[in-house]
């Protein structure tokens, strides 16, 4: 019988943390026994609130500075998480929107999108490989987007950012073939429209994100936290027969 997920022990390294999708997942999955591993680019602030919340509900939080588009930065990350012993679960959210049409579009603008997203997964799972191999049940979930997969998005493309998450998803169908024979399994949520918090940067004006809303079917966007229960979800023991998947929480957009 499966142990429930709330009462096992686990460590847990979520990038891009400070805010947001990041942020909320650690809210939600914050329990005695669990240690979060909380990363941000810079936002120290924003990822000790979190550690705060973290450590109320009983859990054990560290947070981790550093540029993912850095090429030492991601075995970094997994050598401070190494020194607790274990990694049960990946999420790899940290990134960024860049809606600059590709005409526009540089060769230095396009490699920042595809060191800071695609290559930081490729370093980050390269270097977490070991650790998730023995786990008892590891887990790798990937922050996509919907921008990998619509192009109609009332005058905005972001192709550097949809290259990035499609070489994102790629990779991680990659992967759970990999680490399958080591019942680790690796899927990418696609997020549609998300809720941005009171101050963080938007690709959208307020304009264009209350056109958005106005094409989702369910009639409003996402929340972080709709998009932390599903990441939740592929954490948790439940989900132990899914792998190489994306899965889209759009509220409907992809239909």
């Amino acid at each position: 019988m499966n142990v429930p997920t709330e009462s096992r022990d686990r460590t847990i390294l979520v990038t891009g943390a400070a805010s947001g999708i990041g942020a909320a997942l650690c809210r939600r999955l914050a329990a005695p026994g669990t240690t979060l591993f909380i990363h941000t680019r810079a936002n120290r602030a924003g990822a000790e609130e979190a550690a705060r919340a973290v450590e109320a509900k009983g859990g054990k939080s560290h947070v981790l500075l550093g540029d993912l588009a850095d090429t030492d930065v991601a075995a970094d990350l997994i050598a401070s998480v190494a020194n607790e012993g274990r990694l049960d679960g990946l999420v790899a959210n940290a990134g960024f929107a860049n809606k600059t049409p590709l005409a526009s579009l540089d060769a230095a603008a396009l490699e920042h999108s595809l060191a800071a997203i695609t290559g930081a997964f490729h370093r980050l799972c390269r270097a977490a490989m070991p650790l998730l191999q023995a786990a008892e049940a590891g887990r790798v979930v990937a922050v996509s987007s919907f921008v990998a997969h619509r192009f109609q998005l009332d005058g905005v493309s972001m192709p550097a950012s949809a290259a990035a998450k499609a070489g994102l998803e790629a990779l991680a169908r990659a992967l759970a073939v990999d680490l399958a024979p080591h019942g680790v399994t690796v899927n990418c949520v696609a997020p549609g429209y998300v809720q941005k918090q009171a101050g963080a940067h938007a690709a959208l004006n307020e304009e264009s994100w209350r056109r958005a809303a106005e094409r989702i079917p369910l009639g409003r966007l996402g929340q972080p936290d709709d998009i932390a229960a599903l990441i939740e979800f592929l954490l948790s023991l439940d989900a132990a027969y899914i792998t190489g998947q994306t899965i889209h929480a759009d509220g409907g957009m992809s239909l």
